[in-house]
């Protein structure tokens, strides 16, 4: 399997701009489903905070796959 160089870089670029989109816009939901937040107790807080866990991880995995693949894409189509 032979990788393109150009393709490389794409990818690098397509993580650091998925990282960014991950802080900048889980950050905004995370904010707005704290505030939405209608846990009673510590039992009801703890799963609410494993949930909030759970969706992160998620997020971040999709972001890098989604956001590499395309910038390697990318990186390849442009430059060869």
């Amino acid at each position: 399997m032979d990788y393109s160089l150009a393709g490389l870089i794409g990818a690098v670029v397509g993580i650091v701009l998925g990282v960014i989109n991950y802080v900048v816009v889980l950050g905004f939901v995370v904010r707005r489903l704290r505030a939405l937040d209608t846990s009673q107790t510590d039992v009801e807080r703890a799963e609410f905070e494993r949930k909030l866990s759970l969706l992160r991880q998620l997020v971040l995995a999709l972001d890098i796959i989604v956001f590499g693949s395309v910038g390697y894409w990318v990186g390849k189509t442009i430059g060869g």
